[in-house]
């Protein structure tokens, strides 16, 4: 397995810290088209210690803390923006009925999926503009580029971790401008990444898109990662199953709608054959750990070394003025959270207000 993380590595425990966001100042901040910072190898220590890494680890521990003995099918608060952005999934949605795959000899790679992606791009500003309250019109140029980059790649045809992460720093963004708030934390995971799931399946098998950089039977999954980490937070209290459970077919039938975890596993099996343990070893062997709150933990740790530590995912990813190159102030520490109890809200362990701190913990 080289230098992948074993079940030994995913069981692994965490240090608690409380994940706090750095926001825009004032409604005078200026906004800036994302960029490369990440040009070499030498890079990746700028990068190891900037804002929007402390960023996105802060802000997938706090999302993980919220969702704990949470259901996707389970109702939760959701601001009018929130509703709006799950209507955007409907017009994307639209879009693929619109542009069906053409008849090729190429077995994977559907060339109508660039037509697909040219008129998501050219509608995804309006999306925006129309999902948003007018007054964070300011920022859906800078915003946008994340949202459009979450898709897969229209050169390539394919789909990875490294567009799943652009995902999330556009969720991120959301909650520095404040258009989502903290009410919204639930509903971001279960409902609108959730729907983002969901759909960008429906791109893979509609275009027969490659998994992008996959390292095949060693890697977590060919697409995605982030439902895993969020899959397992739901788990880690009130669980109705054990780890070495959720590859019993009885478990995803009954569990598939309610658990992003189980509703992975269940992609999986419809999408490969064979043994599990053959085509998906890095999952089997998560089986073996006793308890969700130490994959969580061991999960996250082995997202910073297989995803936020490598040279190929990092190069693509666009710094701007929410999702900074800047570096952390000295001293702060990396955001680490301990499931397995529910947070005292008073605390707010995820504040989305936006403010002076950063969204790694100290």
């Amino acid at each position: 397995m080289g230098d992948d993380p074993t079940a030994s590595e995913v069981a692994g425990d965490s240090r608690e810290s409380t994940p706090t966001f750095k926001v825009p100042e004032s409604t005078e901040h200026t906004y800036a088209v994302p960029t490369k910072c990440v040009k070499t190898e030498g890079d990746m220590m700028v990068w190891m210690r900037s804002e929007a890494y402390y960023d996105i680890v802060g802000f997938i521990n706090g999302i993980s803390l919220a969702i704990q003995g949470k259901k996707l099918t389970d109702d939760c608060p959701m601001s009018a923006t929130m509703r709006n952005l799950l209507e955007v999934f409907t017009k994307l949605n639209a879009l693929i009925d619109a542009t069906p795959p053409i008849a090729q000899p190429q077995r994977f790679g559907n060339k109508a999926y660039r037509d697909w992606f040219k008129k998501m791009q050219d509608n995804a500003f309006d999306y925006l503009c129309t999902a948003l309250p007018p007054q964070f019109k300011r920022a859906v140029p800078e915003i946008v580029v994340y949202f459009t980059e979450s898709f897969g790649n229209a050169t390539r045809i394919d789909y990875g971790t490294g567009h799943e992460l652009s995902f999330i720093m556009f969720l991120c963004c959301l909650f520095k401008i404040e258009a989502l708030i903290e009410n919204d934390n639930v509903a971001c995971a279960l409902k609108l990444f959730n729907t983002y799931l969901v759909f960008v399946r429906r791109l893979q098998l509609t275009y027969r898109m490659e998994p992008a950089g996959s390292h095949g039977v060693w890697s977590l999954d060919d697409y995605q990662f982030v439902p895993f980490i969020w899959g397992s937070a739901q788990f880690a209290v009130n669980s109705p199953i054990d780890p070495h459970k959720f590859l019993d077919e009885e478990v995803i039938q009954q569990y598939k709608n309610h658990y992003m975890f189980i509703s992975c596993i269940d992609y999986i099996c419809q999408v490969k054959t064979g043994h599990f343990a053959e085509h998906s070893n890095q999952l089997w062997s998560i089986s073996a750990v006793q308890s969700w709150s130490k994959i969580h933990a061991g999960l996250v740790k082995m997202y910073q070394k297989e995803i936020l530590s490598k040279f190929p995912v990092v190069q693509h990813i666009l710094f701007g003025s929410l999702m900074t190159f800047k570096p952390v102030k000295p001293g702060t520490v990396l955001s680490s959270v301990r499931l397995g109890m529910l947070p005292d809200m008073s605390k707010k362990p995820m504040p989305t207000k936006l403010g002076s701190g950063d969204m790694g913990a100290h």
